[in-house]
């Protein structure tokens, strides 16, 4: 109450206006969800008085609009995190709006487009490290992971490889003598020092695959096209050069890990069929242009190793997939026509015996007679190139 002179000297109480007068509130001190009845005085900051004591004041500056949709709520940004006022009077609230100059800053449109700004980076940089994070990760862990762990990898993908391909293994005795033979003599050439353990899969698809733990494929659909030894001789040294430089295994941790990151980016968290898109993507898709290059470079040492010329392989390649020459910047893998190429300049002629004999060349292509042959999924390596 304050006095008002009436004029002849008397004095009349009159109520507070409600700039001075006290406001009931309801306070949430930050510490715990006890509701506390207390009144807010204007001075020279917000106070927060409960049973006619001070427990906190607010500076106005400081005060801004907490979410609520029918009191009025305030937060304080030099107080704790957690801690508010509700006002639920709107008279009340209205007048104590009025005397908080900062009640809206950083909300609406400046807010919104801070989370949206954050939102779209925090979803860069998923993509940024998918794209070259984890593939330079992958360079550096695939050396570092014991043989034993990667035998397993290996052993876990193969039983999904041998799904998508379909077929059995051929071990027609005169075939497999030949195999073995030829496998013999590209490791000992191209120097392959990892253990080795090779099939031929009676699968009709055109293809051939290496898998971690040093499991090397030949599928029948590609000993039925091609034309001679040394182009299926090329093709296998070339599975050896992928197996030797444990490109398999960085292809398991870079998809293994992009699926990981995509997953969480869209939502799934557990990574749960990484194993499965991993072996997809070794099996459907290229290696990188530096693996295949590798790769590359191990058949060129091996067939030369044994005399015999790399060329085989780049046109078997440019026979099987048109050797198309039209590519992006975004392409992962050589073009079959510029492997060729390569593959001609490091042809050093003939000087070595034949790999196998025109007979055990013979028994190599028979080795999956009388077994049941398996067409297997479709599957895009060949589209492109023999990984």
């Amino acid at each position: 109450m304050t006095d008002r002179n009436d004029g002849d000297g008397s004095m009349t109480e009159t109520p507070d206006t409600p700039a001075t007068q006290d406001t009931p509130a309801v306070f949430f001190d930050g510490t715990s969800n006890r509701k506390r009845s207390v009144t807010l005085r204007f001075g020279d900051a917000l106070e927060i008085l409960e049973d006619g004591a001070v427990v906190a004041t607010w500076p106005y500056a400081d005060v801004r609009r907490a979410d609520g949709k029918r009191a009025l709520r305030l937060s304080c940004m030099s107080a704790l995190p957690l801690a508010r006022l509700e006002i639920a009077d709107p008279q009340a609230a209205e007048q104590v709006a009025a005397r908080l100059p900062q009640l809206d800053a950083g909300r609406g449109g400046t807010q919104t487009w801070r989370i949206v700004g954050w939102s779209v980076a925090a979803a860069l940089s998923i993509i940024l490290v998918t794209i070259y994070g984890i593939p330079l990760l992958a360079d550096r862990l695939a050396p570092l992971v014991p043989y034993a762990v990667e035998k397993r990898v290996g052993e876990a993908v193969d039983r999904q490889a041998r799904a998508i391909f379909g077929g059995e293994n051929c071990t027609q005795p005169e075939g497999q003598a030949a195999f073995d033979k030829m496998m013999a003599k590209l490791k000992q050439a191209g120097g392959f020092d990892g253990a080795l353990e090779a099939h031929v899969l009676s699968s009709r698809t055109v293809n051939a695959y290496a898998l971690p733990g040093g499991k090397v494929y030949l599928l029948d659909g590609l000993l039925q096209r091609a034309k001679n030894v040394d182009e299926v001789a090329g093709v296998m040294a070339h599975e050896l050069g992928h197996a030797q430089n444990r490109d398999g295994l960085r292809k398991i941790i870079q998809t293994g890990g992009s699926s990981f990151l995509i997953g969480l980016l869209f939502g799934d968290v557990t990574g749960g069929g990484a194993v499965l898109l991993a072996t997809r993507m070794m099996v459907d898709a290229s290696y990188s242009r530096e693996a295949e290059t590798r790769a590359d470079g191990f058949t060129v040492k091996a067939m030369t190793g044994l005399g015999r010329s790399p060329q085989p392989m780049g046109e078997f390649l440019v026979r099987v997939t048109g050797g198309g020459r039209v590519a992006t910047v975004i392409d992962s893998h050589p073009l079959s026509a510029d492997r060729l190429e390569r593959m001609k300049a490091a042809d050093r002629g003939e000087t070595g015996a034949p790999i196998l004999s025109e007979q055990e060349w013979q028994a190599l292509r028979a080795i999956c007679a009388g077994v049941k042959k398996d067409a297997g999924k479709t599957s895009g390596r060949f589209r492109d190139q023999i990984k």
